[in-house]
């Protein structure tokens, strides 16, 4: 008996029923990917308008107690202070997110997917705007970041975006969905 060679994420010949018809039909969700990504941008951005104008140089405000606070920095590296050196290659980082974003819509037909890579694109364009606008200059930019919970890194919604849009690519990768709408039953 000749033994079948089964690639991982493929269902066994024998069973027919679990066969997937090529991609599954429907419609692109393309729209929800950008319109979370718009979302969550002008969130981000609004609200670093708002700490830029009203909070940086000022007091942090105590919203419970010690445990959160708004307090303003200014961020020229990654979480917790790391690598301010690297501000140039956080940029490049960034923008390389945002062009596999853009590519991988294409083939997008997933709504979970959408959402999640939708919070990605608009938290990487939301700290890409202050790496490219915001002093000491292009592509040097610090980014404002001001959510400070007790005994944690100072953060921002862009970050929050990024967050949890990684968090659901990994929970959608473990359950097997992947963008273009097929499930993997293994």
């Amino acid at each position: 008996m000749a033994e079948v060679e089964r690639t991982i994420g493929t269902p066994d010949v024998d069973d027919e029923a679990a066969v997937p018809a090529e991609r599954p039909r429907g419609r692109r969700r393309v729209v929800v990917l950008f319109a979370v990504a718009l979302v969550a941008y002008l969130l981000d951005l609004g609200s670093k308008m708002i700490v830029v104008a009203k909070l940086e140089h000022h007091q942090p405000i105590e919203v419970f107690g010690d445990l959160l606070q708004l307090n303003a920095i200014r961020n020229p590296g990654a979480a917790f202070g790391f690598g301010e050196a690297f501000t140039v290659i956080f940029t490049c980082i960034a923008a390389v997110v945002i062009v596999v974003i853009v590519r991988l819509a294409r083939k997008l037909y997933s709504l979970p997917w959408a959402i999640a890579l939708g919070l990605l694109l608009g938290g990487a364009l939301g700290n890409l705007t202050d790496r490219i606008f915001r002093s000491p200059g292009v592509f040097r930019g610090a980014v404002v970041d001001f959510i400070a919970p007790a005994h944690f890194a100072v953060f921002n919604l862009a970050d929050s975006a990024i967050v949890c849009g990684g968090f659901l690519i990994v929970i959608l990768s473990f359950k097997g969905l992947d963008p273009d709408g097929t499930v993997h039953k293994d």
